[in-house]
């Protein structure tokens, strides 16, 4: 019930609801009334017929028959005495039909009115099996009301005489106006009906156009939305609308403030950069000038050292430049399989001093990946382990393994990463020795998002006491 077009709905079938029930009560009522007038007329064809009889037998005491002759003065002056008869029995229920038939014979003996044509049939089946089994009765339905007729036995000198009484049951008093009512019902509920119902399919096709145009619309703007027609989803189209003008004007300060701060950040990029090749640079210079100073002054033999000295500075300068190269390359990966265990235990071996051993923990597991990128990060990431790491304590390499990814760790023994570093520790010439370019880690970085992945240092967890620094490389490399 939390959407209008469940609300409406939830309407709709109460309304009809409450229409059916109303109907059902109304029809309950109609019901009632024709069937107590019918029982009451039932009633009182039983009564007459029965008083008719009971007249008859006493009329007919003392007389043996037959009957006279018909047209005859006699059969006039019985059918007269039996009027008689039928009239008192009938003194309180004057709006009855009443008389006597004999069985088989075409016509009454005596009644109080004409029978009709339509009635003969079913009247004289009525005599026929009242004389037989005493009593019988019948409902017929005549036009807009019913006919109720009851036959019974009438002893006495005549064989197969019965005597019966019709009642005739009009519809219900208001019947006319119990339909004009339930029929106004009908058609109000209906009327509500349909115009809930349209109310319900317009708000879903009005909705469900706001939808499609939504989610069809770019997702860093809100589309332009036409009217609908409905004043109270156009309110909601108008806020939408004016949503999206704000939400463009903050788009375009938005694009404009981070072209701004991007060009900030690559000055500021570049401006690191430049200052940490300059200071790399200007210290071999210095010393290669130092030499050749040296040299200029001395003998063959300080001339000889001055060179060797220049040697070692220029093939720190290659190493720089070789390191910048490789950050500055763009690879593209290339997996394939490797045995994880071997891969890592040759890089331990690879890099290990005699001092200093690389402790390797990892399961016999075949994994796809480019070997050739993650040994590079892995190098970098071993000779920071080494220069921090005091002799005689191990490096912890361990890798581990998902059903999607590889995680990986270098963990060392040594004074840990100093707090001011650790933001920017990745940043290229960012260092805290004073010997080191601050590139290693910078390429490690590089090579493991080549990969897909990320590198992170490890906070210590609170309480340890244990000094070192632990790197942690999660790359999603499925394992086979």
């Amino acid at each position: 019930m939390n959407s209008l077009r469940a609300r409406l709905l939830a309407a709709w079938m109460l309304s009809l609801l409450a229409a059916t029930l109303v109907g059902s009560m109304l029809l309950g009522l109609y019901d009632q009334s024709s069937s107590a007038q019918s029982e009451r007329a039932a009633e009182a064809t039983a009564a007459a017929c029965d008083a008719i009889a009971d007249g008859w037998s006493f009329f007919a005491t003392g007389w043996a028959g037959p009957l006279p002759a018909a047209e005859s003065p006699a059969a006039a002056d019985l059918q007269r005495e039996i009027r008689n008869v039928i009239a008192f029995a009938l003194a309180d229920r004057p709006a009855l039909e009443a008389g006597l038939w004999q069985q088989g014979a075409g016509t009454p003996l005596a009644a109080t009115h004409t029978i009709e044509p339509d009635l003969l049939a079913s009247l004289t089946t009525l005599i026929a099996a009242a004389a037989e089994d005493g009593r019988v009765g019948v409902r017929l339905l005549a036009g807009s009301g019913a006919i109720l007729i009851q036959a019974c036995a009438a002893r006495g000198p005549i064989p197969a005489l019965a005597a019966f009484a019709i009642a005739r049951v009009p519809e219900a008093p208001g019947q006319q106006a119990l339909i004009l009512g339930v029929g106004g019902l009908f058609l109000l509920v209906l009327a509500m009906t349909t115009l809930l119902g349209w109310a319900t399919i317009a708000w879903t096709r009005r909705m469900a156009g706001l939808e499609r145009a939504l989610a069809t619309a770019p997702p860093d703007r809100l589309p332009r939305l036409e009217d609908t027609g409905e004043r109270d989803v156009d309110r909601l189209v108008a806020a939408l609308n004016a949503a999206g003008s704000r939400l463009a004007a903050a788009q375009g300060e938005a694009a404009g403030l981070a072209q701004r701060v991007a060009q900030s950040e690559r000055f500021a990029a570049l401006g690191r950069v430049a200052a940490g090749v300059a200071h790399e640079v200007r210290n071999p210079v210095a010393a290669m000038r130092l030499r050749a100073e040296n040299a200029l002054a001395g003998d063959d033999a300080r001339r000889r050292l001055a060179l060797e000295a220049i040697l070692n500075q220029i093939a720190r300068l290659e190493r720089l430049t070789s390191e910048l190269l490789t950050m500055t390359q763009k690879r593209h990966p290339t997996p394939a399989p490797v045995d994880l265990r071997d891969f890592l235990a040759a890089a331990a071996a690879d890099n290990h001093t005699p001092t200093i051993p690389i402790d390797v923990t990892a399961a016999p597991l075949t994994v796809t990946l480019d070997a050739t990128l993650l040994r590079r990060a892995l190098d970098e990431l071993l000779h920071n382990a080494l220069r921090h790491a005091p002799p005689g304590t191990p490096i912890a390499l361990a890798a581990t393994t998902t059903p999607t990814t590889l995680i990986l760790t270098i963990a060392d023994r040594g004074p840990g990463v100093p707090e001011p570093l650790r933001a920017s520790l990745f940043e290229p010439f960012v260092t805290g020795r004073p010997d080191g370019t601050g590139l290693g880690l910078a390429i490690a970085r590089e090579m493991i998002e080549t990969l897909g992945g990320h590198i992170d240092l490890l906070d210590t967890p609170p309480g340890e006491t244990t000094h070192g620094a632990t790197f942690r490389i999660e790359i999603p490399c499925p394992a086979s």
